[in-house]
């Protein structure tokens, strides 16, 4: 069944992280701090909402070159082995993706963004509070609606203008975070 991702306040700061990337080294929060707006994407390999999209993400965020993207697996990879750091390296091989893909291992990441889904995305502005949570775009895996990613585009336009993102956001749909047994979100 698809999760929706959660409607998380807007103008909320963006949790801290520190996080490994699948290229071994440690990227921070603090890393993007000169970066005009921050996209923070949770991810996954084997989520068939994520894969539906992959190649129009990659396509969307390279429009934006002074936007800082980070992508962040949080996924269980004992009991989903696919979301495992060489299978997402072939993932961002094959979706032509360049920005940190980072593993959160522990999950604590996930909790503090209160993310829920594969995709989920989080847009920051330039003072790193929530601008956008929502949508890439209408489509899901079989609904016949085209990949456009007009939503988030859309939104990270407006965020690197300084303008706000109109109301109401659409939440994002796809595979529920795959939290390890006991570290469920309460």
């Amino acid at each position: 069944m698809p999760t929706p991702s959660v409607m998380v306040p807007l103008g909320t700061s963006a949790p801290d992280f520190a996080l490994r990337s699948i290229d071994d080294t440690t990227v921070r929060l603090d890393d993007f701090a000169d970066a005009p707006a921050l996209l923070v994407t949770f991810l996954s390999n084997h989520c068939p909402y994520v894969r539906h999209i992959e190649l129009e993400f990659g396509k969307l965020i390279a429009e934006f070159p002074d936007l800082a993207v980070v992508g962040i697996c949080s996924n269980d990879t004992e009991n989903y082995p696919d979301d495992a750091p060489a299978y997402l390296r072939e993932q961002r091989a094959r979706a032509g993706w360049s920005f940190p893909y980072l593993v959160d291992s522990t999950q604590e990441v996930a909790r503090a963004y209160q993310a829920a889904c594969t995709p989920d995305f989080f847009l920051y502005d330039r003072e790193r509070k929530l601008a956008y949570r929502g949508a890439f775009d209408y489509s899901t895996p079989g609904n016949g609606k085209p990949v456009t990613g007009e939503l988030l585009h859309t939104a990270i336009t407006r965020v690197l203008a300084g303008q706000p993102v109109p109301l109401p956001h659409r939440p994002s749909l796809g595979c529920s975070i795959k939290w390890r047994p006991g570290n469920e979100p309460a």
